[in-house]
Protein backbone atom coordinates (compact mmCIF):
# COMPACT_ATOMS: atom_id res chain seq x y z
CA UNK A 1 0.00 0.00 0.00
CA UNK A 2 1.37 3.63 -1.13
CA UNK A 3 2.23 5.69 1.64
CA UNK A 4 0.12 9.00 1.02
CA UNK A 5 2.20 10.91 3.59
CA UNK A 6 5.45 10.80 0.64
CA UNK A 7 2.75 12.50 -2.02
CA UNK A 8 3.43 16.41 -1.65
CA UNK A 9 -0.07 18.44 -0.92
CA UNK A 10 -2.20 19.71 -3.42
CA UNK A 11 -1.45 23.21 -1.64
CA UNK A 12 2.34 22.51 -1.85
CA UNK A 13 1.71 21.30 -5.53
CA UNK A 14 0.35 24.80 -6.22
CA UNK A 15 2.89 26.53 -5.03
CA UNK A 16 5.67 24.70 -6.61
CA UNK A 17 3.77 25.07 -9.95
CA UNK A 18 3.11 28.76 -9.39
CA UNK A 19 6.73 29.15 -9.04
CA UNK A 20 7.77 28.04 -12.95
CA UNK A 21 5.05 30.37 -14.23
CA UNK A 22 6.37 33.04 -16.20
CA UNK A 23 4.53 36.86 -16.71
CA UNK A 24 3.32 37.30 -20.60
CA UNK A 25 5.46 40.36 -21.79
CA UNK A 26 3.47 43.54 -21.92
CA UNK A 27 3.38 43.27 -25.88
CA UNK A 28 2.14 39.61 -26.69
CA UNK A 29 -1.46 40.44 -26.10
CA UNK A 30 -1.39 43.46 -28.84
CA UNK A 31 0.92 41.30 -31.05
CA UNK A 32 -1.86 38.43 -31.07
CA UNK A 33 -4.51 40.74 -31.64
CA UNK A 34 -2.73 42.71 -34.37
CA UNK A 35 -1.88 38.97 -35.91
CA UNK A 36 -5.50 37.63 -35.86
CA UNK A 37 -6.46 40.65 -37.29
CA UNK A 38 -8.46 41.97 -34.46
CA UNK A 39 -6.45 45.42 -34.19
CA UNK A 40 -4.24 46.95 -36.12
CA UNK A 41 -1.46 49.34 -36.21
CA UNK A 42 -0.15 52.08 -38.68
CA UNK A 43 2.76 53.29 -40.25
CA UNK A 44 3.80 56.04 -42.74
CA UNK A 45 4.90 55.28 -46.53
CA UNK A 46 6.43 57.80 -49.05
CA UNK A 47 3.42 57.05 -52.12
CA UNK A 48 3.50 58.49 -55.76
CA UNK A 49 1.36 61.52 -54.46
CA UNK A 50 3.36 62.51 -50.66
CA UNK A 51 3.66 60.64 -47.84
CA UNK A 52 0.70 58.28 -46.49
CA UNK A 53 -0.67 56.71 -43.10
CA UNK A 54 -1.01 52.51 -44.37
CA UNK A 55 -3.10 50.78 -41.52
CA UNK A 56 -2.54 47.03 -41.65
CA UNK A 57 -3.05 43.75 -39.65
CA UNK A 58 -2.33 40.16 -39.88
CA UNK A 59 -4.91 40.07 -42.72
CA UNK A 60 -3.23 42.49 -44.82
CA UNK A 61 -3.30 46.81 -45.67
CA UNK A 62 -6.77 47.85 -43.99
CA UNK A 63 -6.29 51.41 -44.73
CA UNK A 64 -4.36 54.05 -46.63
CA UNK A 65 -4.73 57.54 -46.66
CA UNK A 66 -2.52 60.61 -46.73
CA UNK A 67 -0.67 61.36 -44.48
CA UNK A 68 -1.90 64.38 -41.62
CA UNK A 69 -2.79 64.62 -38.17
CA UNK A 70 -2.22 61.25 -36.75
CA UNK A 71 -4.75 61.23 -33.73
CA UNK A 72 -7.52 62.14 -36.43
CA UNK A 73 -6.53 59.14 -38.91
CA UNK A 74 -6.64 57.16 -35.59
CA UNK A 75 -10.12 57.95 -34.65
CA UNK A 76 -11.89 58.19 -37.97
CA UNK A 77 -10.25 54.43 -38.70
CA UNK A 78 -11.78 53.30 -35.08
CA UNK A 79 -15.12 54.77 -35.88
CA UNK A 80 -15.20 53.17 -39.78
CA UNK A 81 -14.16 49.77 -38.62
CA UNK A 82 -14.43 49.54 -35.14
CA UNK A 83 -10.99 48.06 -33.76
CA UNK A 84 -8.67 49.53 -31.71
CA UNK A 85 -5.32 50.72 -34.23
CA UNK A 86 -1.60 52.32 -32.41
CA UNK A 87 1.44 53.54 -34.53
CA UNK A 88 4.01 51.27 -35.22
CA UNK A 89 7.69 52.11 -35.71
CA UNK A 90 7.31 50.69 -39.92
CA UNK A 91 5.52 48.15 -41.90
CA UNK A 92 6.33 44.45 -42.14
CA UNK A 93 9.50 44.18 -43.92
CA UNK A 94 7.73 41.85 -46.69
CA UNK A 95 4.67 44.02 -46.68
CA UNK A 96 6.65 47.29 -46.96
CA UNK A 97 8.62 45.66 -50.05
CA UNK A 98 5.14 44.77 -51.88
CA UNK A 99 3.20 48.01 -51.36
CA UNK A 100 6.49 49.57 -53.18
CA UNK A 101 6.52 47.13 -56.12
CA UNK A 102 2.11 47.55 -56.00
CA UNK A 103 2.45 51.90 -56.05
CA UNK A 104 5.47 51.84 -58.67
CA UNK A 105 2.66 49.90 -61.12
CA UNK A 106 3.79 45.82 -60.65
CA UNK A 107 0.00 45.07 -60.43
CA UNK A 108 0.84 41.42 -59.75
CA UNK A 109 2.93 42.36 -56.41
CA UNK A 110 1.23 40.48 -53.67
CA UNK A 111 -0.22 43.43 -51.44
CA UNK A 112 -2.96 40.92 -49.22
CA UNK A 113 -5.64 43.87 -48.02
CA UNK A 114 -8.44 43.08 -45.45
CA UNK A 115 -11.68 44.01 -46.58
CA UNK A 116 -13.76 42.91 -44.00
CA UNK A 117 -17.12 44.44 -44.33
CA UNK A 118 -17.35 44.80 -47.86
CA UNK A 119 -20.14 43.71 -50.29
CA UNK A 120 -19.74 41.55 -52.68
CA UNK A 121 -19.99 44.02 -55.42
CA UNK A 122 -17.66 46.03 -54.17
CA UNK A 123 -15.10 43.11 -54.39
CA UNK A 124 -16.00 42.57 -57.91
CA UNK A 125 -15.39 46.31 -58.92
CA UNK A 126 -11.95 46.59 -57.25
CA UNK A 127 -10.80 43.54 -58.20
CA UNK A 128 -11.68 44.97 -61.55
CA UNK A 129 -9.66 48.03 -61.35
CA UNK A 130 -6.57 45.91 -60.47
CA UNK A 131 -6.64 44.97 -63.78
CA UNK A 132 -6.11 48.59 -65.43
CA UNK A 133 -2.76 48.68 -66.45
CA UNK A 134 -0.19 51.42 -65.21
CA UNK A 135 -1.00 54.33 -67.91
CA UNK A 136 -3.86 53.35 -68.95
CA UNK A 137 -8.01 54.56 -67.95
CA UNK A 138 -11.05 53.01 -67.84
CA UNK A 139 -14.66 54.22 -68.08
CA UNK A 140 -16.57 53.69 -64.94
CA UNK A 141 -19.57 51.82 -67.79
CA UNK A 142 -16.44 49.62 -68.48
CA UNK A 143 -16.16 48.25 -64.79
CA UNK A 144 -20.04 47.76 -65.09
CA UNK A 145 -19.79 46.07 -68.55
CA UNK A 146 -17.35 43.78 -67.32
CA UNK A 147 -18.79 42.59 -63.78
CA UNK A 148 -21.94 41.99 -65.44
CA UNK A 149 -23.74 44.71 -64.32
CA UNK A 150 -23.74 47.25 -67.19
CA UNK A 151 -26.69 49.49 -65.75
CA UNK A 152 -25.10 49.88 -62.36
CA UNK A 153 -22.76 52.54 -63.62
CA UNK A 154 -23.38 55.02 -60.87
CA UNK A 155 -23.21 52.00 -58.22
CA UNK A 156 -19.56 51.24 -59.98
CA UNK A 157 -18.30 55.06 -58.90
CA UNK A 158 -19.92 54.88 -55.35
CA UNK A 159 -18.37 51.34 -55.13
CA UNK A 160 -15.12 53.13 -56.40
CA UNK A 161 -15.09 56.61 -53.94
CA UNK A 162 -15.35 53.53 -50.63
CA UNK A 163 -12.41 51.90 -51.54
CA UNK A 164 -10.35 52.21 -48.21
CA UNK A 165 -7.22 51.25 -49.81
CA UNK A 166 -6.75 53.92 -52.71
CA UNK A 167 -3.39 53.39 -54.55
CA UNK A 168 -3.53 49.91 -53.69
CA UNK A 169 -6.69 49.09 -55.72
CA UNK A 170 -5.95 52.00 -58.01
CA UNK A 171 -9.63 53.27 -58.25
CA UNK A 172 -7.69 56.48 -60.25
CA UNK A 173 -7.55 54.75 -63.34
CA UNK A 174 -11.41 54.87 -63.87
CA UNK A 175 -12.85 57.91 -65.43
CA UNK A 176 -15.70 59.04 -66.45
CA UNK A 177 -17.40 57.53 -69.38
CA UNK A 178 -17.39 61.17 -71.50
CA UNK A 179 -13.28 60.80 -71.14
CA UNK A 180 -13.38 63.36 -68.16
CA UNK A 181 -10.83 62.72 -65.12
CA UNK A 182 -13.78 62.34 -62.44
CA UNK A 183 -13.76 62.60 -59.22
CA UNK A 184 -11.28 60.67 -56.38
CA UNK A 185 -11.32 59.64 -53.07
CA UNK A 186 -7.90 61.73 -52.47
CA UNK A 187 -9.01 64.88 -54.34
CA UNK A 188 -9.58 65.15 -58.54
CA UNK A 189 -6.33 67.64 -58.54
CA UNK A 190 -4.58 64.21 -56.83
CA UNK A 191 -5.81 61.94 -59.53
CA UNK A 192 -4.39 63.67 -62.37
CA UNK A 193 -1.02 63.87 -60.70
CA UNK A 194 -0.77 60.36 -60.20
CA UNK A 195 -1.89 59.51 -63.75
CA UNK A 196 0.53 61.77 -64.56
CA UNK A 197 3.02 60.52 -62.47
CA UNK A 198 2.01 56.65 -64.05
CA UNK A 199 2.97 58.20 -67.88
CA UNK A 200 -0.74 59.23 -68.95
CA UNK A 201 -0.92 61.73 -71.67
CA UNK A 202 -3.74 63.65 -69.93
CA UNK A 203 -4.22 66.70 -72.43
CA UNK A 204 -4.45 64.18 -75.24
CA UNK A 205 -7.72 62.12 -73.29
CA UNK A 206 -9.09 65.55 -72.48
CA UNK A 207 -8.70 66.78 -76.17
CA UNK A 208 -10.66 63.72 -77.30
CA UNK A 209 -13.40 63.65 -74.93
CA UNK A 210 -14.05 67.11 -75.98
CA UNK A 211 -14.28 66.15 -79.29
CA UNK A 212 -16.71 63.41 -78.29
CA UNK A 213 -14.22 60.99 -79.54
CA UNK A 214 -14.56 57.60 -77.29
CA UNK A 215 -12.32 55.06 -79.11
CA UNK A 216 -9.78 54.98 -81.95
CA UNK A 217 -9.44 52.88 -84.29
CA UNK A 218 -6.59 51.23 -87.05
CA UNK A 219 -7.31 51.63 -90.68
CA UNK A 220 -4.49 49.23 -91.06
CA UNK A 221 -6.06 46.79 -88.76
CA UNK A 222 -9.52 47.29 -88.46
CA UNK A 223 -9.36 47.20 -84.77
CA UNK A 224 -10.98 49.89 -82.15
CA UNK A 225 -9.49 50.40 -78.98
CA UNK A 226 -10.16 52.47 -75.72
CA UNK A 227 -7.94 55.75 -76.25
CA UNK A 228 -5.16 54.95 -73.67
CA UNK A 229 -5.26 51.05 -74.58
CA UNK A 230 -1.37 50.19 -75.49
CA UNK A 231 -2.11 49.27 -78.80
CA UNK A 232 -4.07 52.56 -79.25
CA UNK A 233 -0.92 54.48 -78.17
CA UNK A 234 0.92 52.27 -80.90
CA UNK A 235 -1.20 53.81 -83.97
CA UNK A 236 0.52 55.72 -86.70
CA UNK A 237 -0.92 58.97 -86.40
CA UNK A 238 -1.99 58.80 -90.44
CA UNK A 239 -3.68 55.77 -89.74
CA UNK A 240 -6.11 56.69 -86.64
CA UNK A 241 -9.86 56.77 -86.80
CA UNK A 242 -11.79 58.33 -84.65
CA UNK A 243 -15.08 56.88 -83.12
CA UNK A 244 -17.57 58.07 -81.50
CA UNK A 245 -19.02 55.12 -79.99
CA UNK A 246 -19.01 51.59 -80.38
CA UNK A 247 -21.73 51.03 -82.76
CA UNK A 248 -19.87 53.24 -85.33
CA UNK A 249 -16.82 51.49 -85.14
CA UNK A 250 -18.74 48.18 -85.59
CA UNK A 251 -20.87 49.95 -88.32
CA UNK A 252 -17.45 50.75 -90.25
CA UNK A 253 -16.29 47.07 -90.08
CA UNK A 254 -14.26 47.04 -86.70
CA UNK A 255 -13.54 44.73 -84.43
CA UNK A 256 -13.12 45.53 -80.72
CA UNK A 257 -8.91 45.18 -79.21
CA UNK A 258 -9.03 41.81 -77.32
CA UNK A 259 -6.84 43.57 -75.17
CA UNK A 260 -8.66 46.64 -73.61
CA UNK A 261 -12.55 45.16 -74.66
CA UNK A 262 -13.84 48.31 -75.49
CA UNK A 263 -17.39 48.64 -74.27
CA UNK A 264 -17.20 44.36 -74.33
CA UNK A 265 -18.32 42.41 -71.83
CA UNK A 266 -15.38 40.67 -70.36
CA UNK A 267 -14.90 37.11 -70.93
CA UNK A 268 -14.03 34.81 -68.00
CA UNK A 269 -10.14 35.71 -67.18
CA UNK A 270 -8.24 35.02 -64.01
CA UNK A 271 -8.10 38.11 -61.49
CA UNK A 272 -4.96 39.46 -59.82
CA UNK A 273 -6.72 39.34 -56.81
CA UNK A 274 -6.68 42.43 -54.26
Amino acid sequence: MTERSNLPSEEALEAVLGGLAARAPATLLPAVLLAVGLADAWAPLDGPIGRLFVAFNGRGVSRVALAGDEGSFESAFAAAVGRPIRRADRLPERLGRALERRLAGDRRAPVPVDLRGATPFERAVWEKALEIPRGEVRPYSWVAAEIGRPRAVRAVGSALGRNPVPLVVPCHRVVRSDGRIGDYALGSERKRAVLQAEGLDLGRLETLARAGVRFLGSDTTRVFCLPTCHQARRIQPAHVVPFRSRLEARAAGYRPCRRCRPGERAHHEPAHGI
